[in-house]
């Protein structure tokens, strides 16, 4: 199935057999890989130092940016894996809907999705291959940095749900109460809409792995707010769907939702790997998952702010816990608060690939 990947793709040489490759394939490597979400962001000074007095949005557009601040923790880490340095909202903005980052607040739909018309609006708006270039450029400049290093790049997007719930409040809300009402007054506008999401996430997707990310990882920040049957009707088929569109690539495929803790029976949509949150025992929710699958996570966020006393045990704990599925890759159990010392995430990087 690789040969759908170009000639020059990371897969085809120095990737192939990369730990976290490996990890993701279900090869447990000698060392357990490990990287960050969120590891390319406010917690490095380096990287506030680049975004002073840029808008978020228009960094991730600029090519040289987004590559030079996706390298900046594998540099500074000594992390497994580059994650491309972008946002969920990107794909949105690209296909001509009208969304900011507002600091303190999140992202900001100018005129959101919030009725059948609204959505009949939004669901006209096409995700062009020209308006991806600048994706495909970050990319290809981030691929040829890290080769050098023999280190994979992981591409990611949003699941449609998450996007939808931002797309129907017009921005963050407590439990995503407009969004999960949507989805029972007006289903049909709620399947186009969702439907919609999971063309333009899934091409978001596609044109990273395209351009040489090695594995694609589809988040689902607030799938936790749904009741299980609710997930399984309503969204799994739209995060399926996602997923689809890179699916032919052959490419490690990582699905990852917070609060998932009732949905892990659910989560495997065909994927290599399953992301926990910081909620779940490692060992309870490999239990829980179904198929022979890796296992990415699941280190408490929190634990970043309490010293290496508290650190150092809760990282062997997980590690142990790992041990129960076929590979594991270790991870936090969600992003790197914006106050978190990066010395501890080298610390813990070190602490890793010593054990």
């Amino acid at each position: 199935m690789l040969s759908a990947l170009p000639e020059r793709h990371p897969l085809r040489s120095y990737a192939a057999e990369a730990p976290l490759i490996r990890a993701y394939r279900g090869d447990r490597p000698e060392v357990t890989p490990v990287w960050f979400m969120r590891q390319a962001g406010r917690s490095l000074p380096e990287y506030r130092a680049l975004r002073q007095g840029r808008d978020m949005l228009d960094t991730c557009l600029v090519p040289e940016l987004a590559s030079e601040i996706t390298l900046q923790p594998v540099r500074r880490h000594g992390v497994d894996a580059g994650i491309f340095f972008s946002d969920i909202m990107i794909p949105l903005r690209l296909a001509g809907v009208d969304v900011t980052i507002e600091p303190g607040i999140g992202p900001v739909v100018a005129e959101p999705a919030d009725s059948p018309e609204a959505i009949e609006r939004i669901t006209s708006l096409e995700l062009t291959d020209a308006a991806l270039e600048p994706i495909r450029e970050a990319v290809r400049l981030t691929v040829r940095e890290l080769e050098q290093t023999g280190t994979p790049l992981i591409g990611f997007a949003g699941a449609p749900f998450t996007l939808a719930a931002y797309l129907v409040a017009g921005r963050p809300t407590k439990d995503h109460m407009p969004v999960r009402t949507l989805m029972h007054a007006y289903p049909e506008a709620w399947r186009q809409l969702a439907q919609w999401a999971a063309g333009v996430t899934g091409k978001f997707l596609r044109e990273q792995v395209l351009a040489g990310a090695s594995a694609a990882q589809l988040f689902d920040s607030w799938a936790g707010s749904l009741p299980k049957r609710q997930y399984v009707d309503r969204v799994v088929p739209h995060s399926r769907a996602a997923l689809d569109a890179v699916r032919d690539l052959d490419v490690p495929l990582v699905h990852f939702g917070v609060g998932a803790a009732e949905l892990y029976g659910e989560m495997n949509l065909d994927v290599d790997t399953v992301g926990v949150d910081w909620r779940t025992p490692l060992d309870e929710a490999i239990q829980r998952i179904p198929g022979d699958v890796t296992v990415q996570g699941n280190l408490d966020p929190a634990l970043l702010g309490a010293g290496w006393e508290a650190i150092e045990p809760a990282v062997r704990d997980v590690l142990e816990r790992g041990r129960s599925a076929r590979a594991h890759v270790f991870n936090l159990g969600h992003g790197v608060p914006p106050e978190a010392d990066p010395e501890q995430l080298t610390r813990i990087v070190e602490l890793v690939h010593s054990v």
